[in-house]
C-alpha cells in the first residue's frame, strides 16, 4: 500500500512542478509596421522638454527652440540604437541574476522487477538525486564574469549615447556651417552673373576679349555649382541631424536652428596634464577594455578552479522487496588527464591579450586628444588669420571699388570681381569657423565629454545632488 501511495505521488509532484513553469510566448517583428512608424514618427514637444528638465532640471527650453541639449533629450527618447543600448543593459542584468542561480540537479528514477518467489515482493523501486556542489572559485568566476558584463553593458550605453551626442553635434556644426555658406554662395552666383553680363556687353563694344569673357563665365559658372552643393549640404546635414536624432526629417517642422557662437579660447588650456588624463582614461572604450580585461581575469580564475574535482552529492531512497535504504553517494568530476593545464595557458593568454588591448586602447585615447588639441590650435590661427589679414584687406578693396565706380574711374566687370573677392573671404572665415568649432567637437570625442554648451548643465545639476 505504501508503495502504490509513493507510486501515485510521483506524477502529482511532476504536475505541481510543470504549472510553476513559465510557458514560451512567441513575440514576432513586423519590420513593415517599423519602417511605417519610422516614416511617421513625429516629435513630441512636451516630452522633449519633459526628458530635458529630468536630465538637466536647470535648463531653460523655449518651445521648438533646438540645441544640443534639447536634440540630445530627443534622442533618448527617439533614438532605436540608445533603445537598443538600453536594452542591453536590462539583458546583462537579468543575465547576472541568471548566473547567481546553482546548475540544476538530476534526478534518477529506477524500478527493477526480479521473479523471486521467496522475496515478498519481486519490484524494486528508488530514487537518486545527483546534486552538483556551486562552490569556490567555479561560481565565484561565474558571477565575477556576469557582473562585469552588466558594466560592460553599460559603458556600451554610454558609447552608443556618446555617438548620437556627436553626431547631433557635428550635423548642427554642417547644418549651421552649410546654410551661411549656401546664402554667401548665391550672392556670389548673382553677383558673377552680373559681372557676365557686363562682360559681355564690352566684348559687343570690342572693349574686352573673348578669353575675358570665357574666364568670367567659368568663374560664374563654378559659383553657381558651388550654391548648388551647398544647398544640398544643408539638406544632408538636416537628414543626418534627423537620423541622429532618430526620426524622419519632416518631424523637426519650422525648427529654430541657434547660430554659430564665437569661438571660446582653446579648450583646456588651463587644464593639468592629471586632470587631462583622468577625462581620457573615463572613455567607454577604455573602460570597456577595462571590462574584457576584467573578464579574462575571471575566464582564468575559473579554469584554474577546474583543476581539482568538482563535487556532486548524490543521496537517494531505494524500496527493495519491501526493505527500505536510503543511499548516499559523492561523486568527483576528475580534470582532465593534464589537470586542466592547456586551458589554464590558454586563459594566460587571453588575458595577456586582453591587457595588450588596454594599452592600446589608451595609447589611441592618448593619440586622439593630442591630435585634437592640434587641430583646435590650427584651426584658431586660421580663423584669426582670416579675419584679421584676408577679411579686411578684401573688404578694404570692396569699399573702394564702390568708391571708384561711383567716379566713374572703373567698370562694371572689375567693381564684380573686387565684391566678389569679398565675398570670398567671408566665405572662408565662414568656413574657418566651422572649423573650429568641428575641431572643438573632434577634441570633445576624444575626451568624450562636453566642454561647452548646454549640455554642462547636465553635470552642474547632478554635482549639486550629490
Amino acid at each position: 500500500m505504501g508503495s502504490a501511495l509513493k507510486l501515485r505521488s510521483v506524477p502529482l509532484a511532476a504536475a505541481l512542478t510543470l504549472a510553476g513553469c513559465a510557458h514560451y510566448e512567441a513575440v514576432p517583428v513586423d519590420t513593415q509596421a517599423l519602417a511605417r512608424q519610422r516614416e511617421t514618427a513625429r516629435l513630441d514637444e512636451a516630452a522633449v522638454a519633459g526628458e530635458v528638465r529630468r536630465i538637466a532640471p536647470g535648463a531653460d527650453l523655449a518651445p521648438w527652440q533646438w540645441n544640443k541639449l534639447s536634440l540630445l533629450a530627443a534622442a533618448l527618447l527617439y533614438n532605436p540604437d540608445i533603445a537598443a543600448a538600453r536594452a542591453g543593459i536590462e539583458t546583462a542584468s537579468a543575465q547576472a541574476l541568471a548566473a547567481r542561480q546553482a546548475p540544476g540537479s538530476t534526478l534518477t528514477l529506477a524500478s527493477e522487477y526480479a521473479h523471486d518467489t521467496s522475496a515478498s515482493s519481486p519490484w524494486l523501486l528508488g530514487g537518486a538525486l545527483d546534486v552538483p556542489l556551486d562552490i569556490g572559485g567555479v561560481r565565484k568566476a561565474r558571477i565575477a564574469g556576469a557582473a562585469l558584463a552588466v558594466d560592460d553593458a553599460r559603458y556600451v550605453y554610454a558609447d552608443t549615447l556618446w555617438s548620437a551626442r556627436m553626431a547631433i553635434d557635428r550635423a548642427l556644426i554642417e547644418s549651421i556651417g552649410s546654410t551661411e555658406r549656401a546664402g554667401l554662395y548665391h550672392q556670389l552666383a548673382d553677383l558673377r552673373a552680373r559681372q557676365l553680363a557686363a562682360m559681355e556687353r564690352r566684348v559687343t563694344a570690342g572693349a574686352a576679349s573673348r578669353t575675358e569673357l570665357e574666364r568670367v563665365r567659368a568663374e560664374g559658372a563654378d559659383a553657381a555649382r558651388l550654391a548648388s552643393d551647398a544647398d544640398h549640404a544643408v539638406e544632408a546635414a538636416k537628414i543626418a541631424l534627423a537620423a541622429a536624432v532618430g526620426v524622419p526629417e519632416a518631424a523637426f517642422p519650422n525648427a529654430d536652428w541657434p547660430g554659430f557662437a564665437d569661438p571660446a579660447p582653446l579648450p583646456l588650456q588651463a587644464t593639468s596634464r592629471e586632470q587631462l588624463r583622468q577625462a581620457m582614461l573615463a572613455r567607454p572604450g577604455i573602460l570597456r577594455a577595462m571590462v574584457a580585461y576584467g573578464q579574462a581575469e575571471q575566464a582564468l580564475r575559473g579554469e584554474v578552479a577546474r583543476q581539482y574535482p568538482q563535487i556532486t552529492l548524490s543521496p537517494g531512497y531505494t524500496w527493495e522487496r519491501g526493505l527500505v535504504k536510503l543511499p548516499f553517494n559523492i561523486g568527483l568530476a576528475l580534470p582532465p588527464l593534464d589537470l586542466n593545464r592547456h586551458a589554464i595557458a590558454a586563459a594566460e593568454a587571453s588575458r595577456s591579450e586582453k591587457g595588450k588591448q588596454v594599452e592600446a586602447a589608451v595609447a589611441s585615447a592618448r593619440a586622439a586628444v593630442d591630435s585634437a588639441l592640434s587641430e583646435c590650435a590650427a584651426a584658431r590661427l586660421a580663423l584669426q588669420h582670416v579675419r584679421e589679414i584676408e577679411l579686411p584687406n578684401a573688404e578694404r578693396l570692396a569699399e573702394r571699388a564702390d568708391r571708384e565706380m561711383a567716379a566713374g574711374a572703373i567698370n562694371r566687370v572689375d567693381w564684380a570681381s573686387a565684391k566678389a573677392g569679398a565675398l570670398t573671404a567671408r566665405i572662408n572665415a565662414s568656413d574657418a569657423l566651422v572649423r573650429v568649432h568641428s575641431a572643438d567637437a573632434a577634441l570633445e570625442d576624444a575626451l568624450q565629454r562636453p566642454l561647452s554648451g548646454p549640455e554642462l548643465l547636465m553635470a552642474q545639476d547632478r554635482g549639486s545632488k550629490e
